[in-house]
Order: C-alpha cells, then structure tokens, then sequence
C-alpha cells in the first residue's frame, strides 16, 4: 500500500480538486484506492458522491481502532453501476479539533495505526491535507511514503511550496525517515500569461526536476464533474478528456515512484488510463 498526501500550505491553490483527478485516474485504471478527507472543510467527500457519515475521520483521530476505522469507510458514489474500487475515510468539520499547533508524538501515528488496519485492502491511498502545517498535516505526512505539494504559478504560492518542501524535510529528519516529496504540481496555470510563464520558470530554477508535469490548465470542466460529483475520466468533452490524460500521466508518476500494481513487477501497461 502507497500513502500520498497531497498537501499545500497555502489555500486556495486547487488541492482537493488534484486529489479528486488523481482519485478518478486510479478509478479509471482499477487501481484499488483509498481516499482519506483530512481537511475539515471535507470538499473531497461531497466531490466523492458520499454521504454524511456518523462515523468519520475525526472519530478515527480520537480512536484508531480498527471497528472505528472500518465504520468510517464507506464505497464512493462513484463506484454505483461501475466495476471497482474507491472508497473514503469520510471527512468532517470536527476534524479541526485535531489540528492543534503542537500535537504530541502519539497524536502525530494515529493516521500511520489506522491505515495499518487496512494496509492488505487498496493498492493506494491518498491523503487530502488541510492547508496549514498543524497537527493534521504533520499526522498525514507521518502515515505517507511520499507528499505532493500542489502550487499555483503565483508569488506567494511559490513562496508557500517552498516552505512544504522544507517542513518534509524537517519531518523526514525528525520523525518519519520513510518520507519524500513525490513533487510539485503547478495548478491553475495559464500558459499565455507571461506572469505564469515567470514563476513556473522560478519553481523550475528553485526545484530542478521536482517540479512534475504535465502543469494543469484551468478548466471549467473540472469544476462541473466536481459539482455533479462525478469521476473526472467519464465526464463528457475533450476539454474534460484532455484534463483526464493529465491526471493520468501524474498518477503514472506516483505509481511508479510507489511501484504499485504493475510497475511493482516492472511490467508497463499499453495505455495509461486504460
């Protein structure tokens, strides 16, 4: 099992809708996934077609038992008529209770005890982060393998995926030697502007080959298969396919870096997404 969370600490820049791509491109390759909300906002839930859950990640936080675990996962609504699977460790708001600035050490593992429940179910799991560098974060990141760091090609964005490279660092010093920044992945980015062209070639000039690609576009389609709570990759249009093969390139980076499935064995499948 592959832990990636997918974090920034700045809001606004488009994290939620990186984790729902990446989720809807495992989807669509039969990749066995786990999605856990940890932002209290708990978007990725409502863009998961789940319901309001009476057990949720916050009561996995408080008690990382495996019954506790259980009952807060629950199939995604994407999964209704299609082969496959997809769940979630549904998110809530009072999962901010958790989010304390100086968690001890026992609170940091209780995501990493919690997954080892179901560590033989999915092939990967993906960690919605909340956007700050408090408790919820740094638990996140001790229960993963690698961190995606999501930015925009704006000023104080690029200044923000600097500090997240540098607090992995801090906790895979400190903390969790296991983890490693999978990489950048530049939202929201529009290729015609020259401001945006700038600071994608300062993100590059900073972080060499950790910036990944393909760079996302801004796309109106995203937003509507998030609000009709749909996959991504059966959303109708080439500007939502053309979306869907992005995410698919980025996942194919995440598994390979996680040899999962296929690359665990070496073999390389003929068509990504497929």
């Amino acid at each position: 099992m592959h832990v990636l969370s997918v974090s920034s600490l700045k809001g606004g820049v488009g994290k939620t809708t990186v984790t729902l791509g990446l989720a809807s491109a495992a989807f669509a390759r039969g990749v066995s996934t786990l999605v856990v909300d940890l932002d209290p906002q708990a978007d990725v839930s409502t863009g998961m077609d789940v319901p309001v859950a009476q057990v949720s990640v916050a009561d996995v936080l408080a008690s990382p038992k495996e019954k506790t675990v259980r009952a807060a996962i629950t199939p995604s609504g994407w999964t209704r008529g299609r082969g496959g699977v997809v769940d979630v460790m549904v998110g809530s708001p009072a999962a901010i209770n958790f989010d304390g600035p100086h968690p001890s050490v026992r609170d940091i593992w209780k995501l990493e005890e919690a997954l080892a429940h179901v560590e033989a179910e999915y092939e990967l799991v993906l960690v919605d982060c909340a956007p700050s560098l408090n408790a919820l974060t740094r638990t996140a990141w001790a229960a993963s393998d690698r961190v995606s760091v999501v930015t925009e090609p704006g000023l104080f964005s690029v200044a923000a995926a600097d500090r997240a490279l540098r607090a992995i660092e801090e906790i895979r010093r400190g903390l969790s030697p296991r983890l490693q920044p999978l990489g950048i992945i530049v939202n929201r980015a529009r290729m015609q502007s020259l401001e945006h062209q700038f600071r994608i070639k300062e993100l590059r000039d900073m972080f060499g080959p950790l910036v990944l690609t393909p760079h996302l576009p801004e796309r109106t389609s995203l937003q509507q298969a998030q609000g009709a709570a749909k996959p991504l990759h059966v959303w109708p249009g080439e500007s939502a396919q053309e979306l869907a093969r992005m995410f698919d390139q980025l996942l194919e980076r995440v598994l390979r870096t996680g040899r999962v499935g296929e690359f665990a064995t070496g073999e390389i499948p003929t068509q990504v997404g497929a």
